[in-house]
Formats: C-alpha cells, sequence, structure tokens
C-alpha cells in the first residue's frame, strides 16, 4: 500500500518537469490520508494542477468518513470495483511525489523506509472524484497500487504505481478509454534507479511534518 509520502522539490521544478502552472504550493515531508495532495489531471489539451483530499469518497457514498478506508485502489481489480470502474474510464489523475514511505517489518519492530527515484519528481497513477452534499463538496483521490517490483519486495509486499514519460500521458488523455491499454500501465515500476534509506519513526505520526522527517539515520 501507500499511507504516506513526500512533496519537498522546488514549484519551478515541478512545474518545469510536469509543464503545469502551480498556484499554491509549500513543501511537505509528511503527506498523509485525508490532507490535500498536489495533483493534475488533463481535458485533452491542457494539463491542470491542483488539490485533492487523499482519500476516495465516491459519489454515491453516504458517509464521507468512507474516504478513510480508500486511500489505495489495488490495480489488479480496479476494474471490478463498483467505486473503482467508473473512473478508470473518464476520471484519472497524476499525484505529485518526490519520495513514499513504508515499513518494513522486522522481529522486533517496524522500520520507515523512504523510497526515492533517481529523477527526483514523480507522480502515481490515482483516479479521482466529487462528492456533493447540500452546501458540501469534497473533491478526492486514491492511489493505485500493485505488486513490488524487485526492490521492494524486500520492503513490503505492495507498491503505489508509478507512472513516467508516455505512461503519464496515456493515463491522463481522455481519449483513452480502452480499459486494457490503461490496465497494462498499472504494472510495478523498474527496479533500476529506485533507492531506499531508513528515516527516524518521527514519520509515524502524521503530526511530525519537520525535514528531520527524511533525514536519512545512516549519515
Amino acid at each position: 500500500m501507500c499511507g504516506r509520502f513526500t512533496l519537498t522539490a522546488t514549484k519551478e521544478e515541478i512545474e518545469e518537469q510536469l509543464l503545469v502552472e502551480i498556484f499554491e504550493y509549500q513543501p511537505r515531508f509528511n503527506i498523509a490520508p485525508s490532507q490535500p495532495v498536489l495533483s493534475i489531471i488533463s481535458d485533452g489539451e491542457k494539463r491542470r494542477a491542483g488539490y485533492l483530499r487523499w482519500g476516495l469518497v465516491p459519489v454515491w457514498a453516504k458517509d464521507p468518513k468512507i474516504g478513510y478506508k480508500m486511500i489505495n485502489a489495488r490495480g489488479e481489480t480496479v476494474d471490478e470495483k463498483p467505486a473503482f470502474k467508473r473512473l478508470l474510464k473518464r476520471r484519472r489523475c497524476l499525484i505529485v511525489a518526490d519520495g513514499f514511505y513504508e515499513w518494513k517489518r522486522t522481529e522486533e519492530n517496524k522500520k520507515p523506509y523512504r523510497i526515492t527515484i533517481n529523477e527526483g519528481i514523480f507522480t502515481f497513477a490515482g483516479l479521482w472524484d466529487r462528492w456533493k452534499s447540500n452546501d458540501k463538496e469534497i473533491v478526492s483521490c486514491t492511489i493505485l497500487t500493485t505488486e513490488p517490483n524487485e526492490f521492494m519486495k524486500g520492503i513490503h509486499d505492495r507498491m503505489p504505481v508509478i507512472l513516467g514519460g508516455e505512461d503519464r500521458n496515456l493515463w491522463l488523455d481522455p481519449g483513452v478509454e480502452d480499459k486494457q491499454i490503461l490496465k497494462d500501465l498499472i504494472k510495478p515500476y523498474p527496479t533500476q534507479g529506485m533507492n531506499a534509506y531508513e528515516v527516524s519513526t518521527l514519520v509515524n505520526s502524521p503530526k511530525n511534518e519537520t525535514e528531520e522527517c527524511i533525514r536519512s539515520l545512516v549519515e
């Protein structure tokens, strides 16, 4: 799964690499579910960046608290589940990050690691939806996950779907509705260029939001 991540790059770096304009931004060191996450959608001609609440609240939900249980969507069954299959066809997004946390189970406890890739900024495959009730509206998202690559197997049994290059363009393109083309994008990221290092247990609590969260325990 993916339950915590970071976005510490500068506004200018994100805009240049992902070809978007960002109006509000501050670096984040410990992004947690229910918080706003920088996301990108496209109308086929232009990309738009903005913030979605992490934790999907489907349009048909009776209680928005369902979002706490829907921070991730399993890529293997995303085209089958009622909450996701409609969104796979029409409401796809990219969620911007430059690292994510995962907890490695040991005999004594769980140790947090931060995982990054050499390219720096990357994007998770996501789905989004709009929920309304009277005068309240929530626009939210979920991050797709898949089986781990060889690099991630030693840390966790799932990993987020990371998209780059042409895969990123295809995922955002609203003209692409073929289920098989989309499902072919839901796969483990190549192991080459991935890095991981142990970090402080400060990241265990979403209340901790400082640069100390991303600092390696091994200097």
